[in-house]
C-alpha cells in the first residue's frame, strides 16, 4: 500500500471548499457540491467528505468534533522562516483564525498554527532561516 491521500469529514462542504482553494490555493477536482470533493496540494489528494452523506453511505453515525480540535494537523511549509510570517500575516489579514502565532522552536523550526472553519488546525512552517 501507499498513501495516496487523506481525507476530513465536513459539515458544511462549500465553505471548506472555498477555504481550502480560495484560501490556502488547493486545486479543487471536482465539483464543490457533491458528496465528496477532491483536491490536491502539492501531488497529495485531499479529500473531503460531507458528513451526512457519508454517514448514509456507511449506514452508520460518527461523533465529531466542534470548536478548535485537536485530533490532527495539516502541515504545509513555505521556503523559510521569513516566509512563515508572511503567509501567517497573509492568512490573518483575510480573517483566518489564529491558534498560534510564528514561533521559532528550540528544535529549529519556525512554526505558526490557524484553523480551518471547522477547527481542524493547520500548521505552516519552516526549517530554513
Amino acid at each position: 500500500m501507499r498513501l495516496e491521500g487523506f481525507g476530513i469529514m465536513v459539515k458544511d462542504m462549500e465553505v471548506m471548499v472555498r477555504f481550502y482553494r480560495d484560501i490556502l490555493g488547493f486545486e479543487i477536482k471536482e465539483e464543490e457540491n457533491t458528496s465528496n470533493v477532491y483536491l490536491e496540494k502539492d501531488g497529495t489528494l485531499f479529500l473531503l467528505y460531507r458528513r451526512s452523506d457519508f454517514e448514509k453511505m456507511t449506514g452508520k453515525t460518527f461523533s465529531y468534533c466542534n470548536g478548535t480540535n485537536g485530533h490532527y494537523e495539516i502541515a504545509l511549509s513555505v521556503d523559510n522562516y521569513n516566509a512563515v510570517d508572511i503567509k501567517y500575516n497573509e492568512l490573518i489579514a483575510l480573517g483566518v483564525k489564529s491558534i498560534m502565532e510564528p514561533t521559532t522552536e528550540p528544535w529549529g523550526q519556525r512554526t505558526c498554527y490557524i484553523s480551518d472553519p471547522e477547527g481542524n488546525l493547520i500548521e505552516i512552517g519552516s526549517f530554513t532561516k
